[in-house]
């Protein structure tokens, strides 16, 4: 601004005019405004040109340094608009300082500086904002913003710097002081506070996230209220993006999660296993008593030696107390059934099970019995959490009980169809 006040502009509009005015005669107007056009004209290529001279040299000197780098978050840089923005600051200031000195006329020398002020502002504004999308994809290279997303945090200071740019932005047009304009939020609190509703809850909601580790990118969650069932791909200020793993994506309110139920399974991702909770429904009718003969065919049965010699030998000990002739009935005496022989048999099937966790629990039990039969629940830990492979395990775990099943008198409990109730028609009629 002072080498354009101190002589230079007043001597080119002194030449510019004495160029223009030869053979138009002396003190004509429009020799002045015309000079004025024609230096701002020069001003404005003038900057246009040191922008794109600066900027090519800029990104030359980036690259070869980068490429001399051993890091790679400093490729972020070179890919990014930084330096792009930061390099038409210069135009920007240029026509800010020469614009109004080349216009001699009070109005338009003011426009000049509103619209180079403006201009200057909008920029400053996009040069932080690719700064902090830069931070950001810099800060996604490290493990630990996996945990703790800064998502949300960044776009609050992009509001924030929103809000300061769009002030000087008035304060530079009305000509008044932007200090002014920041004491008279006050009272603008409750209309921003409405305005702003989402980003605040959004940023209270984000806050709570990851000081609490809730939720983090690459976690899967189930949110049956919004349909949400996948990995979750981006945690904004305001929204949650997941994945569901039918490829739709499911868009959550970030305040809803604080507000919400939902299951994070990354627990069971980084534990390495996964759990199988099934049950088997069996007919009640079918339970009964082994006699000597089915113990026998059982002992063949390598996963039920060790059982049957140590049950045997329990019950005829129990049974050795009583008098001949009350062991020999069923109530007094006790005996081995096929389901307790069953259930022992699946407790070592999945302790010789090579994708059954030996470190977590391991259970066969009863449930209580309903009108579709009697459940045996089997309750494992696969060693394997992987999708796929984990249902191929739990299918051929119940693959095979379900085909041993008849192997111990045993039956599945399935509700007649039209075919069954047909057949059993033609049973009571003959």
């Amino acid at each position: 601004m002072l080498i354009w006040q101190f002589g230079i502009v007043n001597g080119l509009h002194q030449t510019v005019e004495g160029w223009i005015g030869r053979g138009a005669g002396s003190g004509a107007d429009w020799i002045s405004v015309l000079a004025d056009v024609l230096i701002l004209l020069g001003v404005v290529l003038a900057s246009i040109g040191i922008y794109f001279i600066a900027w090519r040299l800029v990104v030359r000197l980036l690259r070869a340094l980068v490429k001399r780098s051993d890091n790679t978050w400093d490729d972020e840089l070179v890919k990014s608009r930084v330096f792009q923005w930061i390099a038409q600051l210069v135009p920007g200031m240029l026509i800010w300082s020469g614009g109004q000195a080349a216009l001699r006329n009070p109005a338009a020398s003011e426009v000049v500086r509103i619209l180079a002020e403006i201009y200057i502002i909008v920029v400053a504004f996009l040069a932080l904002s690719s700064v902090l999308n830069v931070c950001e994809r810099i800060y996604r290279r490290f493990p630990v913003s996996r945990e703790v997303p800064i998502k949300g945090f960044l776009q609050v200071i992009k509001i924030l710097i929103f809000v300061a740019a769009a002030i000087f932005v008035v304060a530079s047009v009305i000509g008044k002081s932007p200090v002014l304009i920041f004491s008279g939020l006050g009272a603008l609190t409750a209309v921003l506070m409405l305005i702003f509703k989402d980003a605040i809850l959004g940023l209270v909601a984000g806050v709570q996230l990851s000081a609490n580790r809730m939720v983090a990118r690459g976690d899967w969650i189930e949110m049956p209220k919004f349909g949400a069932d996948g990995d979750v791909i981006d945690v904004a200020l305001t929204t949650v993006k997941v994945q569901n793993f039918d490829k739709t994506i499911t868009t959550i309110p970030t305040h809803a999660l604080i507000s919400d139920s939902f299951r994070n399974w990354r627990g069971m991702s980084k534990s390495g296993v996964r759990r199988i909770k099934r049950n088997l429904l069996l007919d009640m009718t079918s339970v009964g008593l082994l006699d000597e003969k089915s113990i026998e065919r059982f002992r063949k049965i390598r996963l039920l030696r060790d059982y049957l010699d140590r049950k045997v030998k329990e019950l005829d000990e129990w049974n050795g107390q009583f008098p001949d002739g009350e062991s020999v009935e069923p109530v007094n005496a006790r005996a081995l059934t096929n389901l307790g022989t069953f259930r022992a048999y699946i407790a070592e099937y999945l302790k010789s099970h090579p994708k059954v966790s030996k470190d977590q629990t391991l259970l066969v039990r009863q449930l209580q019995p309903t009108e579709k039969g009697l459940p045996i629940e089997v309750y494992i830990f696969t060693n394997d959490n992987r999708w796929i492979e984990y249902e191929g395990i739990q299918s051929d775990i119940f693959d095979h009980l379900l085909a041993v099943l008849p192997e111990f008198g045993l039956n599945v409990f399935q509700s007649p169809t039209g075919t069954d109730l047909k057949n059993l028609c033609e049973l009571e009629r003959h």
